[in-house]
């Protein structure tokens, strides 16, 4: 029984983002952001996925004005502010920061009371930002043969039931019965061809495949949190509602995953990709329902991981020339007394050579 349960608090986790995207087309009109870049520089060991911001402190982003999903228009903008979307790679992992204004809405067990964000990304190279990969079939004739290259790729956090600081997404439970559900957390792994056929990964029309995972860690946090030793699920509502502050939302996947089913976005190092980035929240503490969610674009923005951070790079120049110089002085200084000791010694000799002849 406790099995079914589980089970079927993931099911609803997935239903929970199908119902809303059920009506995510495309827009009238969409402004294009020319400058619109999130750059994941080369930053090894400089974070802790813990929802906390502290270590994002010298990483810059790029900051959106968050537009209803459906119709992109300023008059409607989120009224909390704007959305900061940071990222970085370590060489293995690559990581985001999503901070967003807010006043604080947890409802323990209500996702729909609480904050929630996805990211979406391309991966077929037919995907389209509008209509989640745009495949034109049916939810009864869609499959991986009819919308091959349809494909997008989909991390959902829906916080509802996820504490504070703490770990969620990828477990040994969900991963091992195959799919990329998360029954504790709701960081669920999802891939879709259109708004109406979105599965968990490893689910589908065709059947379940057990080799697939949930490749996504996060966390989440808010300025009006004020414990940082850690909290448990007893302590919700952890903070009291309606203090102003920021959400932070932290994740992390790997740069390449394990992934043989077209499923999962395969990121490369010194290439692009195409990605966008969803937010819901209870507005006047209204739950939200169905398409009611904010993007940052109204398109695909671009990703790229780089080969290395300028900073990072400029960094271990300088240190590496410094050695350099300091190991060159140091055998200048070496050489030169070599020379003054061999000198020193030839001259200060006082016992001539005596031939073995004479003696």
């Amino acid at each position: 029984m406790l099995r079914l349960l589980l089970g079927i608090s993931v099911i609803c986790s997935a239903l929970l983002w199908a119902e809303a995207h059920n009506e995510h087309g495309e827009p009238a009109h969409c402004e294009s952001l020319p400058d619109a870049t999130i750059q994941a520089d080369y930053m090894p060991g400089s974070i802790t996925l813990d929802g906390h911001p502290e270590d994002w402190s010298n990483v810059d982003g790029f900051s959106f004005s968050l537009l209803p999903a459906l119709d992109p228009d300023e008059e409607n903008q989120y009224p909390g502010g704007r959305i900061t979307v940071k990222a970085l790679h370590d060489g293995s992992d690559v990581f985001f920061l999503l901070q967003v204004n807010g006043k604080y809405a947890y409802v323990n067990g209500d996702h729909s009371r609480c904050p929630s964000v996805a990211l979406m990304f391309q991966v077929g190279e037919h995907a389209t930002y509008h209509n989640m990969g745009a495949c034109k079939e049916s939810v009864k004739t869609c499959n991986k043969t009819t919308c091959r290259g349809h494909e997008v790729d989909i991390m959902h956090f829906a916080i509802g039931t996820a504490v504070p600081g703490r770990l969620y997404g990828g477990n040994t439970i969900d991963n091992t019965d195959g799919n990329g559900g998360d029954r504790f957390g709701h960081l669920v792994d999802l891939y879709s061809w259109n708004p109406h056929c979105r599965y968990l990964d490893g689910k589908g029309p065709s059947g379940n495949d057990s080799s697939a995972q949930n490749d996504w860690k996060g966390a989440w946090w808010h300025d009006s949190l004020n414990i940082h030793s850690g909290f448990v699920e007893e302590d919700s509502p952890y903070a009291s509602a309606d203090q102003n502050g920021a959400y932070y939302f932290e994740f992390s996947r790997p740069l390449r995953t394990m992934d043989h089913l077209q499923q999962d976005v395969q990121f490369v190092i010194g290439q692009s990709s195409k990605m966008a980035v969803a937010f819901w929240y209870p507005v006047d503490n209204r739950p939200w329902s169905g398409s009611q969610h904010y993007s940052a674009h109204c398109d695909w923005i671009p990703l790229d991981i780089s080969l290395g951070s300028t900073n990072v790079h400029r960094g271990s120049s300088s240190s590496w020339d410094a050695a350099n110089a300091f190991s060159l002085l140091l055998s200048v200084v070496a050489f030169c007394m070599s020379v003054f000791v061999g000198y020193w010694v030839r001259k200060s000799k006082s016992v001539p050579f005596t031939p073995i002849d004479h003696l």
